[in-house]
């Protein structure tokens, strides 16, 4: 029978470090990619320093490459800067500024400096753009050839550079002229089939559709929905070829950002958060949104505070506070997503609201009356009086229209004073459907209490 302490791959991994470190490649190529970074994250900080340093610069770099950016940098900030330069170094130039980024700025520079010059002044460069363009995304290991060269001297010298190529994700041959802009794009097949003595400016396909630094996340989405490029050329301000960026890539960052926008939705911000963090740092990051939450909840409630006495009087309207908050709040954030994705995709400016409001106030008014109607009739059959569903229903209508408008709206409005709609929508359509909702329901119990309390 095998022992419990034996079946976690951690554990095994824990005794192998200290027994028969020789064995820990082997052991962590036998890991699926889901497993390993499972894996890596249950072992102590100190022995996932060990670990890098058995495995060596190479292998680590390929590990960091299965984790998440915020699981990476843990490791990597734990680790003396000789040693983490060293693992930084074998990383492909994305993958350094990425991981870069999410530290400390003198961590980062302590590490910059152990890099070799030019490898260091290409991250530098790397650094400044954002991570939600081509020059954030982008790789600066290419093929680049001038455009004087025949096919014969760009053959040699892929030979005689082949150990540095085989890293790199050959599937394009990019032509400059002499001063570096981007001329033209030449397969590497049409290169190899082709006699050596023609010049590859023959052979290029001139003018390529290319991508510049600045070019934002979802224009290079379309760019590669529109063509079955595998990878795109990136220039700079000047026309100059400056790196490629693929279209997993692309892929990946989407997938990023949809994470990212998610946690604010949740009221996580800042880094991603692992449990593998110090308790009191996920405790503080939590609580600063869970405190400011209280505060909005505490002026929904006052509302109730204020028609307690029509609630004694009708205490079946308890029943359905929360049914109607919770159901119109729902509305709203369906909203909320739409104008966030329009905004993020430019289908909508911040300045739009006459558009917006007329397309989500019928989107409101017909899915606020269906629900209206069902909810109320509900309540009539539960209580035996149709004043008291009138009362449910119409509040759930009303409740509805404004929650989907304030949702469609709002995050335009945040989006023109420059702030994140991801992060402030949510808690602002919470406290207005809460506080209409109780409102209107109480509010319509008060005007029709002698019909519904006799």
């Amino acid at each position: 029978m095998v022992d419990s302490w034996q079946s976690e791959p951690w554990e095994h991994l824990h005794r192998l470090l200290e027994t028969d470190p020789e064995q820990v490649v082997s052991f962590l190529d036998s890991l699926p990619p889901s497993e390993t970074a499972r894996t890596l994250s249950r072992l102590p900080e100190h022995e996932q320093a060990r670990l890098l340093e058995v495995i060596g610069p190479t292998r680590a770099a390929s590990l960091l490459e299965h984790l998440s950016d915020a699981q990476a940098t843990e490791i990597i900030e734990e680790l003396p800067s000789e040693h983490a330069a060293a693992i930084v170094e074998a990383l492909p130039s994305a993958e350094k500024a990425d991981l870069l980024s999410g530290l400390e700025v003198d961590e980062a520079e302590a590490i910059l400096q152990q890099l070799e010059p030019d490898v260091a002044s290409d991250t530098r460069r790397l650094l400044q753009y954002l991570p939600d363009t081509a020059g954030g995304i982008m790789l600066t290991e290419y093929l680049s050839f001038p455009d004087t060269l025949t096919v014969a001297h760009v053959v040699a010298d892929l030979r005689a550079h082949g150990d540095q190529y085989s890293d790199y994700a050959i599937q394009y041959t990019y032509i400059v002229d002499e001063a570096g802009h981007l001329a033209g794009v030449l397969r590497v097949r049409d290169l190899l089939l082709s006699r050596g003595h023609e010049r590859i400016r023959n052979l290029m396909v001139p003018n390529p559709l290319h991508a510049r630094v600045d070019t934002p996340l979802d224009d290079l989405k379309q760019l590669f929905d529109e063509h079955a490029f595998l990878g795109m050329p990136v220039t700079d301000e000047f026309d100059k070829l400056v790196g490629v960026v693929r279209r997993a890539a692309v892929e990946e960052a989407l997938g990023e950002r949809a994470t990212a926008t998610y946690l604010k939705l949740s009221g996580l911000f800042g880094e991603e958060e692992l449990r593998t963090m110090p308790i009191p740092q996920r405790a503080v990051r939590r609580l600063s949104w869970l405190s400011l939450n209280i505060g909005l909840n505490i002026v929904a409630a006052s509302v109730i505070a204020f028609y307690q006495d029509t609630l004694a009087a009708v205490i079946a309207l308890a029943v359905f506070l929360p049914i109607i908050s919770d159901m119109s709040g729902c509305s709203g954030n369906q909203a909320v997503a739409v104008s966030i994705r329009e905004l993020a995709l430019g289908l909508v400016k911040p300045y739009e609201f006459m558009r917006v409001l007329f397309k989500e106030g019928g989107v409101g008014i017909i899915n606020g009356a269906a629900l209206g109607l069902l909810l109320g009739t509900v309540a009539f059959l539960w209580q035996g009086n149709p004043f008291f569903g009138l009362v449910v229903g119409a509040a759930l209508f009303l409740n509805t229209v404004v929650s989907v408008l304030m949702g469609g709206l709002v995050p335009l409005f945040l989006k023109g004073l420059r702030l994140d709609p991801a992060v402030a929508s949510g808690p602002i359509l919470t406290t207005v459907t809460d506080m209409c909702g109780f409102f209107l329901v109480l509010s319509l119990a008060s005007a029709m209490l002698p019909r519904l309390a006799g």
